[in-house]
């Protein structure tokens, strides 16, 4: 049975709950005080592991969609992929206040000298290009370019999750799950990897 818009809408309205559920609980978890014994370390995780789940679900759509030719499913894409910006945002934000009480000279310093926070800000850069480029009428001016730019979700994808694995000191088993599940949604593009890879060996030869 193929998926109508109808339900479409109904995915969509799903993915909207979701994401509020989830804030939802978080603050149950700050008000409770349930994040343990340093609240501001593990909100930040929470935050930057469901902007990563999130990203997961916008990369799964694809072959999902193909899988099962369900051509529709495509439309939940976009919205899948805001979402994942919108708690990347939060992720950051939390960082900037509760970390670094808004002193962003101290953390240009910060993501210059740490790798793991030069990956987060790249991912970050990624994803606020690729939301601002997901409206309808920039897609129609870029046209190929629009293909080119957001094909870089792959990037955002692999550079989240070297990230998130260069900053945890505990809990690596859950860190490394991330890797194995970025590198099978990966594996999905592998196609797009060989013509980059193809292509950079031929501007080598030149």
């Amino acid at each position: 049975m193929k998926i109508s818009v109808k339900g479409v809408l109904i995915i969509k309205t799903v993915i909207h709950l979701s994401a509020l559920a989830t804030f939802l609980y978080l603050y149950y978890l700050i008000d409770s005080g349930r994040l343990g014994a340093d609240p501001v370390k593990e909100m930040i995780h929470f935050l930057g592991k469901t902007a990563l789940n999130f990203l997961f679900l916008t990369l799964l759509v694809t072959p999902v969609a193909k899988r099962f030719k369900q051509p529709l499913l495509i439309r939940t894409r976009r919205l899948l992929g805001i979402y994942s910006f919108v708690w990347a945002c939060l992720h950051l934000t939390t960082f900037l206040w509760l970390e670094l009480n808004w002193q962003f000279f101290l953390f240009i310093d910060e993501v210059v000298k740490r790798p793991y926070l030069s990956f987060g800000a790249a991912t970050w850069i990624i994803l606020l290009l690729l939301t601002i480029t997901s409206l309808n009428s920039i897609k129609n001016k870029m046209k190929k370019a629009w293909f080119t730019l957001h094909r870089f979700v792959y990037w955002a994808a692999l550079f989240a999750v070297i990230h998130y694995y260069w900053s945890v000191k505990a809990g690596l088993i859950e860190a490394t799950i991330y890797i194995v599940i970025c590198l099978l949604l990966l594996v999905q593009r592998k196609a797009y990897f060989k013509s980059l890879l193809f292509q950079s060996m031929l501007k080598i030869r030149k």
